[in-house]
């Protein structure tokens, strides 16, 4: 059997990547490269810490290379396999360190408002704060489930099986919570409209 070359190795499915990797270190590489980032990008924003972030998403590979010859699809492809991998060491990170889950989004936008949107208005960085905030309030649940959705971009199908939950309940979460972000973001701009009103009523005699 030919070794397949670099470029050939990036076309093949997950499926043919882990067979071999099995036994070709080089099948393994491929899978690493075409995952690492999306790994890192979750762990990330579950940990608020880039170097957290590097080292978990180092030990989920590591684990995942050690364990590839035992690993078996069965209804939970490779990349869900790498993510459960990941919840497992982040959840056990959470438990060393008894922190308070949250996802570092400020971070986040401020880097891409510096990198993409130099001019931005005063009130736009207002309304990212404010949906930062609202974030923040979710339960961790919904806050996976944002993390897989628009940072990863995931699909529905995908979280699904990520979560261990069906496509139809994924989307159903995915509507309860786009519901509760605009209801706290609703409470918040009214909480705001009121404190910048409190001064104007100081203000008369």
């Amino acid at each position: 059997m030919s070794v397949p070359n670099a470029e050939e190795w990036a076309h093949q499915d997950d499926a043919t990547l882990v067979a071999r990797a099995r036994t070709d270190p080089a099948a393994f590489g491929v899978l690493y490269e075409r995952y690492v980032q999306k790994v890192y990008n979750y762990i990330y924003y579950r940990t608020g810490n880039h170097e957290d972030a590097e080292d978990l998403t180092a030990r989920v590979f590591h684990r995942a290379m050690a364990h590839i010859k035992g690993y078996v699809e069965r209804g939970v492809p490779f990349q869900a396999w790498l993510y459960r991998i990941a919840h497992n060491l982040v959840a056990n990170w959470h438990r060393d360190r008894s922190r308070h889950k949250v996802i570092p989004l400020d971070e986040f936008v401020a880097a891409r408002l510096r990198s993409e949107m130099p001019e931005t208005s005063a009130e736009l960085r207002d309304e990212i704060e404010r949906l930062i905030q609202a974030v923040r309030a979710l339960p961790e649940e919904r806050q996976q489930l944002l993390i897989l959705k628009f940072v990863d971009q995931l699909s529905n199908q995908e979280i699904g099986v990520i979560m261990n939950r069906s496509e139809g309940a994924i989307k159903s979460l995915y509507h309860r919570t786009l519901l509760a972000l605009r209801e706290q973001l609703g409470s918040m701009a009214e909480q705001t409209q009121a404190q910048a009103e409190k001064p104007r009523k100081g203000k008369r005699r």
